[in-house]
């Protein structure tokens, strides 16, 4: 029951008809299954503004036609849904803004949103790449990033999560989040992935010509204790039950976590972090996951509600 004054979560997903956007469905769908959430489908036109001088701008409404098809992709996904997913309450939007403009406005910070990470939309692709970071960067709630695997195990519920963290804020938050992932389903566990590659200067290959070498045993020792110290502050009553391992790498960041997230489920990441050794979260190596990943991941948003 929700108290008064508050507003039920929901799943929100961006569809525009396209084969990605229908593995983006499929996620959300089976994750508003599985919590027991309302599933808001979002279909966007994004018909153009029209400045005015005596108006101001104006955005004109959509032919019939493009409508009446903008209808129809949402009514077809409906019915899909609720073919899989009986329980699940459905509720289709036509939006006339931008996509990610669209999906932002719509989505409150106790709300999951999806998107796709391609959209090949016949008109103009609602879920391209270019959507999907627009909408991690702004929006207050967790947003996943499907791929266009081209297979229904998408839907999986998310039973390994690799998260990425650096010691910050932002990862800590990203810990706990796929900590409570895990949590909700059985068997479930998550791998801690901290690279603690460090930036040189001076040319590498000079330096290590003259005898120099970072001091990999130091940093793989702090990392191990900054990793530990995380793990043990984020774990509660809720996620005690939870198998985490942890991966240490000197790797590139985002190679490390994509690597480690391979055969996981689903990849969690802050969109913004640094960390005490390097920051590991820094806005390039979140885009850098995005778009190597070839399983769901999850972007926290960098500053979220107090509660």
């Amino acid at each position: 029951m929700v108290e008064d004054g508050m507003v039920a979560p929901k799943v929100l997903v961006g569809i525009d008809g396209s084969p990605t956007a229908s593995w983006a469905l499929l996620w959300a769908a089976a994750e508003a299954d599985r919590r027991g959430w309302p599933l808001h489908v979002v279909h966007a036109l994004a018909m153009p503004l029209v400045m005015s001088v005596y108006a101001g701008p104006t955005r004109f409404p959509p032919p019939e036609e493009v409508a009446d098809q903008g209808r129809r992709v949402l009514a077809e996904a409906a019915a899909h849904v609720r073919g899989r997913h009986p329980g699940v309450s459905v509720e289709e939007d036509l939006a006339l803004e931008e996509p990610g403009t669209a999906l932002v406005r719509r989505a409150g910070p106790d709300d999951l949103a999806v998107v796709g990470s391609r959209g090949l939309g016949a008109a103009r692709s609602v879920l391209d790449a270019s959507v999907s970071v627009r909408v991690t960067s702004r929006a207050e709630c967790p947003v996943v990033v499907v791929p266009g695997t081209g297979s229904e195990d998408v839907a999986v519920p998310p039973r390994r999560i690799v998260v990425g963290v650096d010691g910050s804020d932002d990862s800590r938050r990203a810990l706990a989040f796929a900590l409570r992932e895990a949590s909700l389903v059985e068997g479930g566990a998550v791998v801690a992935v901290h690279s603690w590659q460090v930036p040189v200067p001076l040319d590498s290959a000079y330096l290590a010509a003259g005898g120099w070498s970072p001091p990999d045993d130091l940093l793989d020792s702090r990392s191990q204790e900054m990793v530990t110290e995380m793990v043990t502050r984020v774990v509660d009553d809720g996620t005690e039950g939870v198998a985490v391992s942890v991966v240490r790498s000197d790797r590139d960041a985002a190679e490390a976590i994509v690597e480690a997230g391979a055969a996981a489920d689903l990849i969690v990441v802050g969109s913004r972090g640094r960390g005490s050794v390097r920051g590991l979260l820094l806005g390039s190596v979140s885009q850098g996951v995005l778009h190597a990943a070839t399983v769901p991941v999850a972007v926290l948003p960098r500053h979220p509600r107090p509660r």
